[in-house]
C-alpha cells in the first residue's frame, strides 16, 4: 500500500475509526470514478472539497452527487488553489480524506451525506478509498458542523 495510505489508515484508527483502507486499480480521482470503481451509488462519494475566506480554509465534506453552493457556506468564500489545499491539509486534489489532516481545518459536513448508511471517502491518494458507516464518520470530526451547504 502507499505510504500516504498507510499514514491515513494510521490517523483514522486513531480517531477511532477502525475501516479498511483499500488501493483500487482504478482511479478515483472524481466523484464519478470513485463510485464506479467502489461500485456504489454517486452519492455516496464524499467529496472533499477545500474552499477559502477570511478566517483561512475550511473543509467541506458534499455528496457525489452535489454541488457547493459556497453562498451557503459563507461569506467571501472562494474555491482553494491547488497549492492551498496542499498546505491546509497536507493531502493534494484527489486523494483529500475527510479527516487525518496534518492540522486541524474547520469542517462542514453537507446534511445530505446522512441520506445513505454508508460513504465511501478518499485516503490520501487518487486510488485509495474507505468505507465508513456515516453517522461514525460524522462522530469522528467532533469540531465539524452539520448543515446544507449544497443546491
Amino acid at each position: 500500500m502507499h505510504p500516504t495510505a498507510l499514514k491515513v489508515a494510521e490517523r483514522l484508527r486513531a480517531a477511532g475509526l477502525d475501516v479498511d483502507v483499500q488501493e483500487l486499480d482504478a482511479s478515483t480521482r472524481t466523484a464519478e470514478e470513485a463510485a464506479s470503481a467502489a461500485g456504489c451509488e454517486l452519492g455516496q462519494i464524499v467529496k472533499s472539497l477545500v474552499f477559502a475566506d477570511g478566517d483561512g480554509p475550511v473543509l467541506v465534506l458534499c455528496a457525489g452527487d452535489r454541488r457547493v453552493d459556497t453562498t451557503r457556506v459563507g461569506e467571501d468564500v472562494r474555491r482553494a488553489t491547488p497549492d492551498e489545499v496542499r498546505d491546509a491539509t497536507g493531502f493534494a486534489i484527489g486523494g483529500v480524506p475527510p479527516l487525518g489532516h496534518e492540522r486541524p481545518v474547520r469542517t462542514v459536513v453537507d446534511e445530505s451525506l446522512r441520506r445513505f448508511a454508508t460513504v465511501w471517502c478518499a485516503a490520501g491518494t487518487p486510488r485509495a478509498v474507505f468505507e465508513v458507516a456515516t453517522d461514525r464518520l460524522i462522530a469522528a470530526m467532533p469540531g465539524a458542523e452539520v448543515r446544507e451547504v449544497t443546491s
